[in-house]
């Protein structure tokens, strides 16, 4: 547990129990803060107790969507932390609702407090772009550094780790199905990026050891197209499967099928996202302002894969078929 020797100071996390939110609470539970753990739903997520001290963490219910919930949630904060976003719309959960409008309130409610502020966007995100999801990204960061001048905003790659949506998700549809789609041939090139680092970088923010107002744009040690990433899974569990290439026009009536879907698989938006690349800008990379400029040196998809990937081996935890017949 922390050693707890001055009184902490105090952080608001807007998309505590998400994947990336139980691992920023730990982050900032280990520099000592006190924190408010914000989620949509009541009472506190069980995997966020045993994070910190007692009573080092409380549960409060507000949705980045309703102005006054925000305002009563960042209430002597000295640093607010939103890591609310959405990959696909569903009800009244929009891509503008909560990456443009939400954004902005979070950031007006953290200024008029005198909080800190750290928002997660995305690589990718653009103004023009003709992804919904990567416009609205783009216009949150804008009102973001229009309401609060001094955010330091965070655009990660792909994040992966045990509970990742993304990796998780391709290994389970590699134990039933024979093959696995490549998007346009699978040539979109990505950076992924540690969910531990992207936390880390979240912390440092909050310390103060990052630059107010700059966008840092966080990637891991290697840049691979999406076949490579599929492949490196499939060597991880174990498993041969197809590889087969899905072109643009037939990849889009797919998305508009699937989209229907309550839980899609693939979506347009998700479709028009895939033909380009996400990975950091050498921009980013000449100013410092990626993992290696605030000192953090990213973990590699071989050192973490393997950690969590194991379960869908046939074999689990054994590394190959042949090891387990030896034992």
């Amino acid at each position: 547990m922390t050693t707890i020797t001055e009184t902490p100071k105090f952080a608001v996390v807007f998309g505590a129990s998400g994947f990336l939110g139980r691992h920023v609470v730990r982050a900032l539970a280990k520099r000592g803060w006190r924190i408010r753990a914000v989620t949509r739903s009541p009472g506190m997520p069980m995997h966020l107790q045993p994070i910190g001290n007692m009573s080092q963490i409380a549960p409060f219910q507000a949705s980045v969507t309703l102005p006054a919930s925000i305002e009563r949630a960042v209430e002597g904060a000295d640093l607010v932390v939103n890591l609310v976003g959405i990959l696909y719309e569903s009800g009244r959960a929009t891509f503008d609702g909560i990456h443009h409008q939400g954004a902005k309130n979070v950031a007006e409610a953290a200024a008029k407090v005198g909080a800190k502020l750290v928002h997660l966007s995305a690589i990718g995100a653009d103004l023009a772009s003709k992804s919904d999801y990567a416009r609205t990204k783009a216009e949150g960061e804008r009102a973001v550094l229009g309401s609060h001048p001094d955010a330091v905003i965070l655009r990660p790659s792909i994040v992966f780790g045990p509970e990742d949506q993304f990796f998780n998700r391709f290994a389970d549809m590699a134990r039933f199905s024979p093959a696995l789609p490549l998007i346009g041939g699978g040539h979109t090139r990505y950076q992924p990026v540690y969910v531990g680092d992207v936390a880390e970088a979240v912390a440092r923010a909050g310390d103060g050891a990052l630059s107010s107002g700059a966008v840092y744009e966080l990637g891991g040690p290697e840049v691979l197209s999406f076949r490579e990433l599929m492949e490196r899974m499939l060597k991880v569990i174990d498993r041969k499967r197809l590889l087969v290439s899905v072109p643009w026009p037939v990849a889009e009536i797919q998305g508009k099928v699937l989209g229907l879907l309550p839980k899609p698989l693939l979506t347009s938006d998700q479709v028009e996202l895939l033909r380009s690349d996400n990975v950091v800008s050498s921009a980013a990379e000449g100013e410092g302002r990626t993992l290696a400029g605030m000192g953090i040196e990213p973990d590699s998809l071989e050192a973490i894969l393997p950690s969590y990937l194991w379960r869908f081996r046939e074999t689990g935890q054994f590394a190959t078929k042949r090891a387990f017949a030896r034992n």
